[in-house]
């Protein structure tokens, strides 16, 4: 009888002891439920395939993706060591190499299907081309943040817009015309771009020289608004530099580097020296803003974003060439979940990683400039 008690009341307990631990595990699961995963990443070493020709590639300062998960650079083709390219003297010191085209099309696998860029009749090719994108269209873009001889006035004033075969488009805005950051017919020194859908109006990044965004009618080239930091007109007063101890600036310094419109009609704007990305409505009303490695002095750490794609673009990819690697943000708070990458040569860390995009299939690519020289997924 004794025996028979005893062996009831182990029973009982352990099965006070399981329902225990069950509610435990049933909190932790919640718990966990709750915290927010970011997405993980691994580098492709073999993507993309080795280039034909001999061609190498310079500083790599600009990627899109276009609707066939078709994958675009821009590099520029005066950027190289002497002895990277004395198969280009005259004549030759050696088999190897010549510079690439300035715009290379690979596809899904790594291989390249076009290329094309550099001077032509009917448009004035960048100086120093920066930022290249792909419209909804398959119209592919160009600036350009070259300074020439005078470096008070930038050189790169205009943007070059092409078809996917390279047949010169539109052009807006000249060579060494602009007057500042509220001049409505050119821009000074241009870093990226990105076209609206639903307006078919063109955003600009207004960049190395000015300190705006700018925007325009994608179809005929017409200005239509533009505005500073906060949403304000913009100043093109030396703010001198950038001091992460102070208040925030109220404008914008220069580069201001990217200006990508998400699904819902917001505007995330790089203000990369600030460490900063600011979000604006269509019409220029600032919404919100969040500082990125805030201590980040030089060349700041607001390079460049692309968005997840699901349909609510949960998450934001932040190239931050100073720091060399990529944050990983919650798009509604701009909180930072995670980040991956490190200085180096090696596959998967960079070397002044410049500029990002994402495919359809949420796969990330990224192009490093200065020495780095390369584009990576």
């Amino acid at each position: 009888m004794k025996r028979n008690f005893y062996i009831g009341a182990i029973f009982l307990a352990l099965v006070a002891a399981l329902a225990a631990g069950s509610v435990v595990l049933e909190k932790k699961a919640a718990v966990e439920g709750a915290d927010v995963v970011a997405p993980r990443f691994e580098v492709d070493p073999l993507w993309p395939k080795p280039l034909p020709n001999h061609w190498v590639q310079g500083m790599s300062v600009g990627v899109s993706v276009d609707s066939q998960d078709h994958v675009w650079i821009v590099h520029r083709t005066n950027t190289f060591e002497p002895m990277e390219i004395y198969a280009s003297a005259q004549p030759p010191k050696a088999e190897c190499c010549v510079p690439a085209p300035p715009v290379l099309e690979f596809d899904e696998e790594g291989n390249l299907i076009g290329h094309w860029g550099g001077p032509g009749q009917g448009y004035e090719w960048p100086d120093s081309n920066h930022g290249i994108t792909v419209d909804y269209k398959g119209n592919v873009w160009i600036g350009g943040n070259g300074r020439g001889k005078d470096r008070s006035r930038f050189h790169d004033n205009q943007i070059l817009k092409f078809t996917q075969e390279g047949k010169f488009l539109m052009q807006i805005g000249h060579p060494a015309m602009s007057q500042g950051s509220n001049d409505p017919d050119n821009l000074k020194g241009p870093a990226k771009m990105f076209v609206d859908k639903a307006t078919n109006e063109l955003y600009v990044a207004d960049g190395y020289g000015n300190h705006r965004v700018a925007v325009y009618d994608a179809e005929t080239g017409k200005y239509k608004r533009h505005w500073g930091a906060y949403g304000h007109k913009p100043d093109d007063t030396d703010l001198g530099p950038y001091n992460p101890d102070a208040p925030p600036a109220q404008q914008f310094r220069n580069p201001v580097h990217c200006a990508e419109l998400a699904n819902d009609g917001l505007l995330y704007v790089c203000d990369r020296p600030n460490d900063r990305i600011q979000v604006f409505k269509k019409d220029g009303t600032f919404v919100k803003e969040a500082f990125i490695a805030k201590r980040t002095l030089g060349d700041g750490s607001a390079w460049d974003i692309a968005f997840s794609k699901d349909p609510q673009q949960k998450y934001i990819f932040l190239a931050d060439g100073s720091n060399e690697k990529i944050y990983i943000l919650l798009r509604d708070t701009l909180e930072i979940l995670t980040s991956f990458g490190d200085g180096g040569r090696q596959p998967g860390q960079f070397y002044a990683v410049h500029s990002i995009a994402t495919d359809s299939k949420g796969n990330i690519f990224t192009t490093e400039t200065y020495r780095g020289q390369r584009v990576q997924k």
